[in-house]
Parts: C-alpha cells; structure tokens; sequence
C-alpha cells in the first residue's frame, strides 16, 4: 500500500520548525517566459525553506532565463552542466546535469510551465521528507483538466499518456507501482543522496524509470505520493503523444530487460549513469 498525503498537512511553519537540512529547488525550463517568474517568485516566498531554487534554462528564446534570474533564482544553461557528456538529450538529461550545481540535501523537481503557480506545490512534495525520516521519495499526483475546444474545460481528461499508457504497463509489469495516481508527475522529490544512486533516462522517460529504480533501490514503504490538488499545464496536441508513450514504453522495456523479466526489447533507452558514480571515479 503505497502512503498517501495532502499538502495542506504540511504548513510552512511546520515544516520550518522540523528542517534540519538545507533546500534544494529545480526547474528545467525551456520556453517558459509567461510563467517562469511567479514559479520562482512563489518559492522565494518560502524563504528560509527554499535555500536554493536552481532554473535549468535549455537555451529559450523566449527570455525564460532572463526573467528567472530577475526574479532571484539561479540559473543554469543546460548544455553548460556536465559539458563533457556532449548534446543535452532532453528534460531527463537536464535533471540530471542539475545535480552538479545542487548544495540541498533534500532535492525537488518541479514543471516550470504551471499556470497559477502554488507554492503548497514546493511545501507538499518537501513535507513528507521534513517531516518522516523514513521517507526517501516522493511523487505528485494531482487533477489536471483538459481544455477543450473554445476553453471548455474537461476535469478528468488530462493525463492522456498517463491513462492509456503508464498505468496499464506498471500495472501488469510493476504491480507494486499501480497504486501511484500519476506515475509521470514531473514534480517529484528524495534526498540527494537517493538521486545521486539512481540512473537518469533522457526526454520522456525520466518519470517512469525514475519511479521504477528508486522503488528498486530504496523498496515500496520509504516511497509516498502526495496531492497537490489542482495543477494546469500546457497540454500537447494528440500528435506529440506519440513519442511520450513511445518513451514510456521504452523505460518499461529496458527495466524488465535489465531485471531477466524480458531476453530483448526494441526500444533503445539513453540515460545517464549515477551521478555518484561518477564523483567515486574522479
């Protein structure tokens, strides 16, 4: 049974009154000027909760980096982290680049194109590590309407991919995940050090293997998912779902492969290798 809570069970003064360890913020970011500054903004309002909010700008032209560092976050251009790793390969890379310049030793991804930004998004996800020492990682789940045809809004239609391609794979394959609302969240969090052990897939696929390897590495009783409640996004047109669901189902193949559960797959997965790893070589 996976462990379920609300971000209303962790106030700011709580959570302030139980922190012993410094805060670490990150939100890749690419082409999000309209709603980059009151993300950032909405986290400094945490301060002293939030010790670092780190932006990890893929090169916008829109003026997101610009806009971040106006608003007091520390920006990051990708493709500057990690440089010896070559091209950046999408958001899965851009997470993992991030750990290099992360000083918190809680950590907290969170999707950098939310409309109407909370900052009970930041104080929820951080909650469960504050405040059970049990905890090493933890996942959002949330509503997301689907806005239809001339703004209409659909409450229970968004999360396409969700729906018709993750649960139906972790369900049959990793039962054990079943339970998780909505297992490709972007907005997840775990000690440092749980990160620095795991792999990072690249583009799509970071949300699934991620959820897949750290249930592996730290068991099902240290992993919660909290609700965030309501949470608005771009939602891409049916057309670019395809490589979303391609790449889900490329994690989910690479995992059974990697665990004897499959002899071969078709679908190539790219990831990083533990960042971890890599600091023991140097």
């Amino acid at each position: 049974m996976i462990r379920r809570f609300h971000h209303s069970e962790f106030g700011l003064a709580r959570l302030l009154g139980l922190k012993e360890a410094p805060v670490t913020v990150v939100l890749p970011a690419r082409e999000v000027a309209g709603t980059i500054g009151p993300i950032v903004e909405g986290l400094r309002s945490l301060d002293p909760l939030v010790d670092q909010i780190v932006v990890v700008d893929a090169a916008s032209a829109d003026g997101t980096a610009e806009i971040a560092a106006a608003a007091g976050a520390e920006v990051h251009q990708e493709s500057e982290l990690a440089p010896e790793f070559g091209q950046v390969l999408g958001k899965g890379d851009a997470m993992w680049r991030a750990l290099r310049v992360v000083r918190g030793e809680l950590v907290a991804y969170l999707d950098s194109d939310t409309r109407d930004f909370s900052a009970n998004f930041a104080t929820g996800l951080l909650g469960p590590l504050i405040c059970h020492a049990e905890v090493e990682f933890v996942k959002a789940f949330f509503r997301r309407p689907y806005l239809g045809a001339g703004g209409t809004e659909l409450p229970a239609d968004g999360g396409r991919v969700t729906e018709l391609t993750a649960r139906p794979l972790l369900s049959a394959f990793f039962p054990e995940l079943a339970g998780f609302v909505q297992p490709l969240a972007g907005e997840v969090s775990a000690r440092r050090a749980l990160f620095e052990r795991l792999p990072f897939a690249t583009g799509y696929a970071v949300e699934t293997a991620m959820l897949i390897d750290a249930w592996s590495a730290v068991g099902i009783d240290a992993i919660v998912q909290v609700d965030l409640d309501v949470r608005q996004n771009r939602h891409q047109p049916l057309s670019a779902l395809r490589p979303m669901a391609d790449a889900v189902l490329g994690a989910v193949i690479d995992r059974l492969v990697r665990d004897g559960r499959l002899r071969e797959g078709t679908a190539a997965l790219a990831e990083r290798p533990p960042m971890a790893s890599l600091r023991s070589r140097a």
